[in-house]
């Protein structure tokens, strides 16, 4: 089975950690997140994953260079951001005539995707998307279906909060569907593509999978991915918590918390203390220092006695010695020292 994995957004959401680093390419713990995804695919039988982007290239290209094993990734360099229907559309070259797989690249999911291929082919479905209750429907808009499953609408992000099935950002897609779609031009799937399909009376069926799902389009999100890894919510991955890397070097003075990730090449100074927090390759945390309930990004400094609460410093981003901030996004080499006039380019975490 071929597998569509779109990569292309910015990632504006998760600023300023993706100033320096596509989203799909933040790390999960030990390991870009994107390798998860396609770790996820190829335990499905997926050998070989078509990816396209038109930001931040080069840092794909390493990665794909740095992966091993399977699925084999194709990429496609897009000359323009493509959007969701665009980049599918642009991929169907490389992927045949069976049906596949296309999915969102900032996914963290267990979904059984052998369990929805099957149920595809019993439905004899032209398009199948996972479905993801929401007890809060507004970040996503709602999918409606028949008693059979069957796809009669997506409706729009509803004002107020309502529970409801959601689109999942992963679909199974017999390629015939989308031929009649133009090539090389921005197209979504779940606006123009979709509603298109339904209207034209096609097989469309929503697939409710019990598994474990979330976007990791925001900071919150972000650090609760990695909390949820570290407690075991995952099917198939297992990680000690607290997580420290091998390369790391945390001082045996230093405090962790159960809910703590520390990347490779990382330091911990002695009486430091962080809990809840992700402190990313080659990050340092000073000596005394406390690190709350925030992202501290690649090669990032926290200085000696300072307090960082709610923070996001992108890579390279810098707290001097001594200083307390709270609710500080810092972007890549942004530095706060004590004659500085603001906390950070944005708003709260």
């Amino acid at each position: 089975m071929r597998a569509v994995v779109l990569v292309g957004g910015e990632g504006t959401r998760l600023r300023p950690l993706t100033e320096t680093i596509p989203k799909p390419l933040v790390p999960l713990v030990d390991r870009p997140s994107l390798d998860h995804v396609l770790d996820h695919l190829a335990a499905h039988g997926v050998h070989e994953a078509v990816l396209s982007s038109s930001y931040l290239e080069e840092r794909f290209r390493s990665f794909i260079e740095a992966r091993h094993g399977r699925p084999r990734i194709v990429w496609i360099t897009e000359e323009e951001p493509l959007g969701t229907g665009g980049a599918i559309v642009n991929a169907l070259e490389h992927l045949g005539d069976e049906p596949f797989l296309a999915l969102n690249g900032d996914i963290l999911t267990d979904l059984d995707l052998t369990a929805m291929r099957a149920f595809h082919e019993e439905r004899r479905a032209e398009v199948t998307i996972a479905l993801h209750r929401a007890e809060d429907a507004r970040p996503f808009g709602l999918v409606l279906t028949a008693t059979d499953g069957r796809v009669r609408e997506f409706r729009e992000k509803p004002e107020e909060p309502v529970p409801g099935d959601v689109n999942a950002g992963i679909y199974l897609l017999d390629p015939a569907v989308l031929r009649g779609w133009p090539r090389a031009r921005p197209l979504s799937i779940e606006r123009e593509v979709f509603p298109a399909l339904i209207a034209e009376g096609r097989r469309i069926y929503g697939f409710r999978g019990e598994a474990y799902w979330l976007d990791l389009g925001t900071p919150e999100q972000y650090l609760q991915a990695h909390f949820d890894l570290l407690e075991g919510k995952v099917r198939g991955i297992r990680y000690p918590a607290p997580y420290v890397s091998p390369e790391a070097r945390v001082d045996l003075r230093a405090h962790l918390g159960r809910w703590v990730s520390v990347g490779p090449g990382a330091v911990v100074r002695p009486d430091a203390e962080i809990d809840d927090s992700i402190v990313l390759a080659r990050a340092r945390v000073g000596a005394g220092a406390r690190v709350l309930a925030s992202i501290v990004g690649p090669a990032a400094e926290v200085g000696d006695g300072a307090t960082v609460v709610g923070c996001v410093l992108a890579e390279g981003a810098r707290v001097a010695p001594g200083l307390a901030l709270e609710g500080a996004r810092l972007g890549a080499g942004e530095v706060v020292d004590p004659r500085s006039v603001t906390q950070g380019s944005g708003g709260p975490l």
